[in-house]
């Protein structure tokens, strides 16, 4: 074999190459957790988010979290509608999305835990009680 058929043989391996990284690049595309879909909105609407935030600290609403071995238990400080997200930043196809009301006079929202995979996950709790909105993010390991 001559060093020209070698050069052939490297260039012809080298574009396989790219060629499986561009497939495997389609192919993880919209399955991470890296980018929101909405991220311009959520800039400019980024005054509202920390606004939300100022009011859990300024009316000492930081929801208690508990998570036993078949829920997560989160308790909010008054009875409210809540959107909860809890995103997985390994694969977005875990995701679990809640919206409802909290149960009892707790102020309860109750999440079952027994299908969600062990290891990290991002925490978005948002609720509005009064004329106030409140968010909540944090991160919790299961």
């Amino acid at each position: 074999m001559n060093w020209g058929t070698k050069i052939v043989l490297g260039m012809i391996a080298f574009m396989l190459f790219i060629v499986c990284m561009v497939v495997y690049m389609f192919h993880v595309h919209g399955r991470d957790a890296l980018i929101e879909e909405n991220y311009y909105e959520k800039g400019i609407n980024y005054n509202a988010e920390y606004n939300a935030r100022q009011n859990v600290l300024n009316d000492h609403a930081k929801p208690v979290i508990t998570i036993t071995q078949n829920q997560i238990i989160i308790q909010i400080k008054e009875s409210a509608n809540y959107d909860l997200i809890l995103m997985r930043p390994s694969n977005n196809l875990d995701d679990v999305k809640m919206k409802g009301k909290t149960t009892g006079s707790a102020n309860l929202i109750l999440v079952d835990k027994t299908k969600m995979p062990k290891g990290l996950w991002f925490l978005n709790l948002q609720w509005s009680c009064g004329n106030k909105d409140y968010l909540y993010k944090t991160n919790i390991t299961l």
